[in-house]
């Protein structure tokens, strides 16, 4: 699929959609937006997500292949403002036009401008934040589990416990139930079960910012189950005649991603090494 001036091939997509979409976004790149999730796909999972930074090679790579694309964004999770503390998104040259679309894009934060827009927080969640230690403490499922102050949402980590698949499986039924009694759903993750409003995903924000942008071809990157309706949102692009690559940074934990996806590198560090092949091909 083409090669670079250091002679390193780009890697061939497994599927057919996969590699129309690499070809137009090789043919136009003017009109491709790449976007990108944050944790597990730029950044490392640690068991920590205080602790989570970008890989260190993701904003020299960021920064080199944006501006030869319509548009790079981060689709995340994670408040807005935290993804660009940790990622070290700001005041980089070349990326003076990244948007970060947190809270899976009901925040925004603009380079531009360098601030986050945002409507007001789903009193749900505050209702489900005062309860949460009781639920745990019920289950049995206190020790070793950790709650994550979201903003918009507010999440449970078992990464910690003695043994976090069974802590990850026995606080599912419970948490579904008390999120359904205040109005929100129960994404599951690696590890992580995060109770957020309806109507926020990544697919909603990603299709959005696409329309916006006028995208004439997409590649989307991630790595857990929060990626899939991204996914879903490509595919759909995809029959709709915009071509689209879907970016599995692969990991053990999320076999569903590999599987729909069209190219799986490994985890951060292959997403970066594809970032960088990617802009010293348009160069």
């Amino acid at each position: 699929m083409g090669s670079h001036k250091d002679s390193t091939p780009l890697p061939t997509p497994a599927t057919r959609a996969g590699r129309a979409g690499l070809e137009a976004l090789l043919d136009r790149p003017e009109r491709a937006v790449i976007a990108l999730d944050f944790d597990g796909t730029l950044a490392p999972i640690v068991p920590d997500p205080d602790q989570a930074r970008a890989h260190p090679d993701a904003v020299p790579a960021l920064a080199a292949l944006a501006p030869k694309v319509a548009a790079v964004a981060v689709v995340t999770g994670r408040p807005a403002g935290v993804a660009v503390r940790n990622g070290g998104f700001a005041g980089v040259p070349g990326l003076e036009h990244l948007v970060v679309l947190g809270h899976y894009g009901a925040e925004r934060w603009d380079a531009v401008t360098g601030t986050v827009t945002a409507p007001a927080p789903d009193p749900g969640v505050a209702a489900v934040r005062a309860e949460l230690p009781g639920v745990l403490d019920g289950v049995g499922a206190w020790h070793g589990t950790w709650i994550e102050e979201k903003g918009r949402a507010v999440a449970v980590h078992t990464r910690r416990a003695a043994d976090p698949q069974a802590a990850f499986e026995a606080l599912r039924a419970p948490l579904a139930d008390l999120a359904a009694r205040h109005g929100l759903i129960v994404e599951p993750g690696r590890m992580v079960l995060e109770l957020r409003p309806p109507g926020m995903d990544k697919g909603v924000a990603l299709l959005e910012y696409l329309r916006e942008t006028d995208a004439a071809s997409v590649l989307y990157a991630g790595d857990d189950l929060g990626d899939l309706p991204a996914f879903a949102a490509v595919d759909k692009l995809r029959t709709d005649g915009t071509p689209g690559l879907l970016v599995c940074s692969g990991s053990a934990e999320v076999p569903e991603l590999e599987e729909r996806a069209d190219l799986v590198v490994k985890g951060p560090a292959g997403v970066v090494d594809l970032l960088t092949r990617l802009a010293s091909e348009l160069a």
